[in-house]
């Protein structure tokens, strides 16, 4: 991994941890896709705390020069980051236990939980 994506994702997980995301879990893409190398999946406890768990992620990102898109800020009750190498996922936890992203990467992919 570079040492660029690894900072990258360093700051996502510390950002996320730091601002009580909960059951935060990063699964490594490397050779299963092309889409990133890494995706973060997190919970946030509501609405209101994954909207603000996706702000805290895209400002610490622009601060330190990363460029990302976001969708679902609207309802947020699942937000999309996409900081091209790693992809965030902040879930309600119903709406996280719904589509169960880990089972469906965990066929291609080993989890690591932070």
């Amino acid at each position: 991994m570079s040492d660029t994506t690894q900072k990258l994702l360093e700051l996502i997980e510390k950002t996320l941890d730091d601002n009580k995301a909960e059951d935060l879990v990063t699964i490594d893409l490397k050779g299963k896709t092309s889409i990133a190398n890494y995706m973060v999946i997190a919970s946030g406890t509501s609405n209101r705390h994954v909207a603000s768990l996706a702000d805290k992620v895209k400002y610490e990102l622009k601060q330190n020069g990363y460029s990302a898109s976001s969708e679902g800020e609207e309802k947020a009750n699942w937000v999309l980051i996409d900081a091209f190498d790693v992809i965030v996922h902040i879930f309600c936890p119903e709406v996280r236990d719904f589509y169960n992203l880990e089972k469906m990467w965990n066929t291609a992919a080993e989890l690591r939980k932070n």
